[in-house]
């Protein structure tokens, strides 16, 4: 005869597999994010360098063009900003469902620990009557 715990083995199983798989989505997602951030960084550290670059002796040609060159990566800098805030509410739906996902094992565990405990304690009870059958049987000497 199978136990409920044993029947149930599989969709823990299953909710292991998937929590398991939302974490590597998490991480995944954590390391997109972070990886666009340092983006973020290098092209504000760059442009802070070609910004400080000497404009003297320059002509009136080559500082329009590195003005238009600073705006462009301006430009940049707000597509990456928008990016990582794009990327910061992927991370929290990706963490919602972990979560999710984690809590879902996580019941699922409890509910197979409960009913092996009370599998547990139902074959002591039955071993403990079993004895006690025996004990009154027995002959004395």
């Amino acid at each position: 005869m199978s136990s409920r715990a044993n029947k149930l083995q599989p969709a823990v199983d299953q909710a292991r597999q998937r929590s398991e798989d939302a974490l590597a989505k998490l991480a995944t997602q954590q390391q997109l994010l972070a990886k666009a951030e340092h983006q973020l960084g290098e092209l504000r550290r760059y442009r802070q360098e070609y910004a400080a670059t000497g404009a003297a002796a320059l002509s009136v040609t080559a500082l329009l063009n590195r003005q238009t060159f600073i705006e462009r990566i301006d430009q940049a800098i707000v597509q990456q900003t928008a990016e990582i805030a794009r990327q910061n509410r992927q991370l929290a739906l990706v963490r919602d469902h972990w979560k999710q996902t984690h809590a879902r094992e996580s019941a699922l565990d409890s509910v197979v620990a409960q009913h092996r405990e009370h599998e547990r304690r139902a074959e002591d009870r039955q071993e403990q009557a079993d004895a006690d059958e025996r004990m009154q049987y027995r002959r004395p000497r």
